[in-house]
């Protein structure tokens, strides 16, 4: 092996790999609380329940799996060890994006070598850094493809966004925004939507140079929306809000696969997706970071306009025959109810709000909904 060459694992199936970013909170009264330290001890050795930036926050993930249902099985057995666990210690576990009331500055860092490393590097953005998502990885055979299909997913960005926004509150504020984690995100310096890069050698080229330059130190450290993750063999996908459910998180990890797998599919019969240029891309993610399933998106340079909830249902109708194959056309599907009913997480949360007066009872409501899928 070249000195200098970074080596991707390829997988020979779209394999499913989903990591899930819980927030901890307490039942006295629905604010986050510095959980993690006791679940990490409780669980200690278990590859799938890991550290996050935050105290309040956990991560949990699935084994490799070869469909979302045997995702589903995984995730929820694992949840509800912890939840168990948690509940035991007058504690609760949320899936949103942002907490609603609870602040950024009352959050502890984990006490990590790593943790320590990045607060000292990048200081404030990084404090702020109270925000969960979904990462759903889909095996890929070659970095090259990897590459092919990175790029042809940024056309899907609004409509991942769209269909995962669920952090309206911010710091105990109606932000205006449907996704608020996506703007704060942001604001990190490796982070948001990835450069159109030529091949795999043009990644290897820019990874290597990054880390000569000290602007970081592994490839884990480059937050794109969307990267190839060479270890892995896979095509991560980070753009997603953390949102309620198993059940919606399956929907996420089913449009994920079937995304990627159709891309795939074109890159093999040497066919591809009309590009659409840079501006457009950024453009288009702001809308549905704004606005939601409720935007309007750019469709061509020409400045044609489609809503974004009529591209979701027009992706879906044309790729509903590789979900079958996939074996995960009923979650593919069900996101048409959602997007035609508008009953996206982030609607939801101000629904709550509104009719309740009260931010405390979204988190109640969350948690509710999630605990109801583990028994």
């Amino acid at each position: 092996m070249k000195r200098g060459r970074i080596f991707f694992n390829g997988s020979p199936t779209p394999s499913l790999g989903v990591e899930v970013e819980l927030q901890i909170f307490s039942k006295d009264d629905y604010s986050l609380y510095p959980g993690a330290p006791l679940i990490l001890e409780q669980f200690q050795g278990s590859m799938k329940i890991k550290e996050e930036l935050l105290e309040s926050i956990i991560e949990i993930n699935t084994d490799i799996c070869k469909d979302v249902s045997q995702a589903r099985s995984d995730l929820t057995s694992t949840i509800s060890e912890v939840n168990k666990f948690v509940e035991s210690k007058n504690l609760g576990l949320v899936s949103m994006a942002t907490h609603p009331f609870s602040s950024w500055t009352d959050q502890s860092i984990t006490k990590s070598e790593r943790y320590i490393h990045f607060l000292d590097r990048m200081q404030w953005p990084l404090r702020r850094l109270l925000i969960t998502g979904i990462h759903v990885h889909i095996g890929v055979e070659s970095g090259e493809k990897a590459i092919a299909v990175t790029n042809g997913l940024m056309r899907y960005i609004p409509h991942m966004i769209g269909i995962s926004a669920n952090s309206p509150f911010f710091a105990g504020e109606k932000t205006g925004l449907a996704s608020t984690r996506t703007k704060i995100f942001e604001a990190m310096p490796t982070a948001g939507l990835p450069p159109k890069l030529v091949n795999y050698s043009e990644f290897q080229k820019f990874m290597r140079t990054l880390q000569k330059a000290n602007t970081i130190e592994s490839i884990r450290e480059v937050w794109w929306d969307i990267r190839p993750h060479p270890g892995f063999g896979t095509v991560e996908i980070r753009v997603f809000d953390s949102v309620p459910t198993i059940n919606d998180i399956m929907k996420l990890a089913a449009f994920a696969q079937t995304l990627v797998v159709g891309i795939s599919d074109h890159y093999d019969e040497g066919t591809q997706l009309d590009f659409l240029d840079s501006w457009i891309i950024t453009e288009n993610k702001w809308r549905a970071t704004r606005y939601g399933l409720d935007a309007d998106i750019i469709v061509d340079e020409n400045g044609n306009q489609q809503s974004l909830k009529g591209a979701i249902i027009d992706t879906i109708d044309k790729l509903i025959p590789v979900a079958r194959e996939l074996r995960c056309a009923d979650e593919f599907e069900s996101i048409v109810d959602d997007v035609e009913n508008n009953t996206s997480p982030y609607t939801r949360q101000i629904r709550i709000e509104e009719e309740s007066g009260s931010m405390e009872e979204i988190v109640k409501e969350f948690n509710s909904n999630l605990v109801s899928e583990l028994k």
